[in-house]
Order: C-alpha cells, then sequence, then structure tokens
C-alpha cells in the first residue's frame, strides 16, 4: 500500500475474483467501495452484478449499457486503420480497456473516490491498458491492483477467503466451468489457458462459442452488402443499422458462416509469448469490406502511408496507449483519410473465408474504366508516354550498374 485510500472505484464483473477483490479492499485498506459494471456485449446478464454488490454492502454501485460507445467510439475509429496486431490479431481485448479506464476515472470524479481498481494480474497486458489509462486520464489517481499486493495466488486460497467472508460460490457452476480464461466483449471472444498453454496442441472444437467449424457451415455461400460512409460500415443489405447492431448482425452471420477463428503466439507487452484463440467473427468481414472499399476510393500514397504506419498505430493499442498524445494525432490523420470512403462492397462468405467480389461508390471511385480498359481506351492514356517514366526511373539503377563495371 502506498498511500491512504478514502474510497476506491472497482471494474466490477461480479464474478468471484472481482467480489473477492470488492472484500479485500475494503479490509485492507479500510475504504468504500464503489463498483462499475460494463455491459460491452459480454453476452452473459450484467444486472446480477447489483445483487452481489448490494450483498456484500456497497451502497454506490454503476451497471451501464456502453454497447453503442464501444463499437462508434473504439472499434470503428480502430478498424478506419485496418489495425491488425502481428498480421493476425484484430485487438478485439484490446480496445475494450481504453474504455473502462475512461469510465473508471469519469466515476472516480463523480463520487470523489481518489483510487481505482481494476482485476488483471501482474503476468498480462490488461494491467497496463488500464493503468496507463487512468494515468492518463487523472495524474493523480492511485491505482491498486490486488493481483500485484495479495498472498491469494492460487484457485484453492481464493475459495478459502470467499467461504471465511461469506461471499456467495456457485459451486455447481464451478464444477462445469470451462477450463479456459475467456473475455468477451461485442467485437470478439478470447481464450487462454487450459490445454491451450502447449502451442502444440490444437483447440478442442467445442471450445468455440460464437462459430460452427467451417467445416460444418453451410455448403451454400452467403452473400452480403456492406455500405461504407467515411469508412464505417452504416448499413447491411440496405438496411441502416446503429453500430451496436452492426457488429452483433455480423456476428451472427459471420459465426454461422465459420468466419472469424484464430490461433496465435503472440508477444504480450509485459515481455512473454502467450498463445490465445479468438473468435471475431463480425470483425473479420468488417475489416474485409474496409480494405475492399478503400482500394476502389482511396489514393494510392495516402493508401501506402497507412498501411506503413498501421503496425505503430497498432501497437499503442496493443499496448494501451489509446490515450496517447500519439494515438490522437494518428487517428486525426487516419480520420481525415476516410473522408471519400464511401460506398458498397459485396462479398462471399463460405466455410470459413470471406471474399470481395464487388465494390461500387457513386461519387468517389478513382477507378477509370476508359482508363484502365484491355480494350481501346480512344485515347484516354498515352501508352508512350510510360517510356519516359520508366527510363526516369531506371536512372540510378543505370548508373550504379555502371559503377559496378
Amino acid at each position: 500500500m502506498s498511500q491512504s485510500v478514502n474510497k476506491v472505484v472497482l471494474a466490477y464483473s461480479g464474478g468471484l475474483d472481482t467480489s473477492i477483490i470488492a472484500k479485500w479492499l475494503s479490509e485492507t485498506y479500510g475504504c468504500e467501495v464503489v463498483t462499475f459494471t460494463a455491459d460491452i456485449g459480454q453476452g452473459e446478464e450484467v444486472e446480477p452484478a447489483r445483487a452481489k454488490a448490494k450483498a456484500m454492502g456497497i451502497k454506490e454501485i454503476y451497471i451501464e449499457d456502453l454497447r453503442e460507445e464501444f463499437v462508434r467510439d473504439y472499434v470503428f475509429p480502430m478498424f478506419r486503420a485496418n489495425a491488425i496486431y502481428e498480421g493476425e490479431y484484430l485487438l478485439g481485448t484490446s480496445i475494450a480497456r481504453p474504455l473502462i479506464a475512461k469510465r473508471l476515472i469519469e466515476i472516480a470524479n463523480e463520487t470523489g473516490a481518489d483510487a481505482v481498481s481494476h482485476g488483471a494480474t501482474g503476468k498480462g497486458n490488461d494491467q497496463v491498458r488500464f493503468e496507463l489509462g487512468a494515468y492518463a486520464l487523472k495524474p493523480g489517481v492511485q491505482v491498486i491492483a490486488p493481483w500485484r499486493e495479495w498472498d491469494l495466488n492460487s484457485r484453492e486460497s481464493l475459495m478459502k477467503y470467499a467461504e471465511e467472508h461469506n461471499i456467495p460460490v456457485d459451486y455447481q457452476k464451478a464444477k462445469t466451468k470451462s477450463p479456459y480464461s475467456m473475455d468477451a466483449n461485442l467485437l470478439h471472444i478470447s481464450y487462454e489457458g487450459g490445454i491451450l498453454e502447449d502451442p502444440w496442441a490444437e483447440a478442442e472444437d467445442d471450445m468455440w462459442r460464437w462459430s460452427v467449424s467451417p467445416e460444418d457451415a453451410p455448403d451454400v455461400a452467403t452473400y452480403i452488402t456492406l455500405t461504407y460512409e467515411k469508412g464505417d460500415p452504416v448499413a447491411l443489405d440496405g438496411e441502416r443499422l446503429s453500430p451496436a447492431a452492426m457488429l452483433e448482425t455480423l456476428n451472427k452471420i459471420g459465426g454461422d458462416n465459420g468466419i472469424g477463428r484464430l490461433d496465435i503466439v503472440e508477444n504480450r507487452y509485459v515481455g512473454m509469448k502467450s498463445r490465445g484463440c479468438y473468435e471475431t467473427p463480425g470483425g473479420t468481414i468488417m475489416m474485409k469490406g474496409h480494405r475492399g472499399i478503400e482500394s476502389l476510393t482511396l489514393d494510392r500514397e495516402v493508401g501506402h502511408l497507412k498501411d506503413a504506419l498501421m503496425p505503430k498505430y497498432t501497437e499503442m493499442i496493443y499496448n494501451g496507449y489509446w490515450w496517447s498524445p500519439e494515438r490522437e494525432m494518428m487517428q486525426a490523420m487516419i480520420d481525415a483519410s476516410q473522408t471519400h470512403v464511401n460506398g458498397d462492397v459485396r462479398m462471399k462468405l463460405y466455410k470459413g473465408s470471406v471474399s470481395v467480389v464487388g465494390r461500387k461508390s457513386e461519387k468517389d471511385s478513382l477507378f477509370d474504366e476508359k482508363i484502365a480498359t484491355f480494350e481501346d481506351d480512344e485515347g484516354s492514356y498515352n501508352q508512350a508516354d510510360a517510356e519516359g517514366f520508366i527510363k526516369l526511373n531506371a536512372l540510378r539503377l543505370r548508373i550504379g550498374a555502371g559503377r559496378k563495371g
């Protein structure tokens, strides 16, 4: 403990671990605990957390539906950048943390709390993401990370603590609990632990929750059309949807077609390698569609510059720097690039794959059929001009080759 605490806001899931943390904070710091539970589309009821918090004597309880804000203000801006970590991961866990950190700090300000707390362990990335966000938004706040302080380092010790402090444990649920550590939101669901700790072991098929196996997906392809405005998908097959409804619907369509499964070994910011599995069906479709409409509407050099900067932007999000000035600067550039990224993309979904099979933009297309055609272009493009272009670009190569001789 670094200083006294009068009131702390806890990111509270309602599960056993954070229930224990709520009691431990009260006992260890002698402080009042405020709980904050966010619904970001994890697929579980969040309202029962209220009853659990009340049963522990919590007086200030925040339960909020943040699904629309999550997709509109975090997922969509990230997808405008085509952000992919280490060539594969669509950052489903990473992008949820800055929103939770923001609300923790806002609630701390509203309630006069001088500290915030979370249930992330000392081995993972989430501790970094939560705390970098908290310090960026409230520099003087105290952050309490129980997993770095207490001695409850085993499931047995946690269960014993729960029994000693009358914290309800659903033993029936515990017996049927998945062997995997899972985290879900509207963008994805992640799996770690269990047999996944052996990077050679194949994930069990019954582990996956959102998608069918590609082998069991329909034998007939599904076609959909996404409409993009300024880089964001706003309509599906002509029907306008809110950001959260769009992602939720695409998750269902993608999952039914076996799309979005991923099994990777990634490099955590804290230094270790970690094997994880992810399901991101809607995000996989959105990413493919976004690149499809950008290919038609985005200037070549703008697109190439975006692609060159994307890994750096992605690392900022993965490592927890969403609230940094460099991410905000880069976001402004990315958003400016999306002004003309408008139009429709038709996609074919089939047994785990997503293909762009058509794209159009009435006002913003840079594709000129007269110039691109293999037929007679009626003078739209003078092929003789290419000779000087090639010779000028070859000049340094010719000089260099002469020196070698």
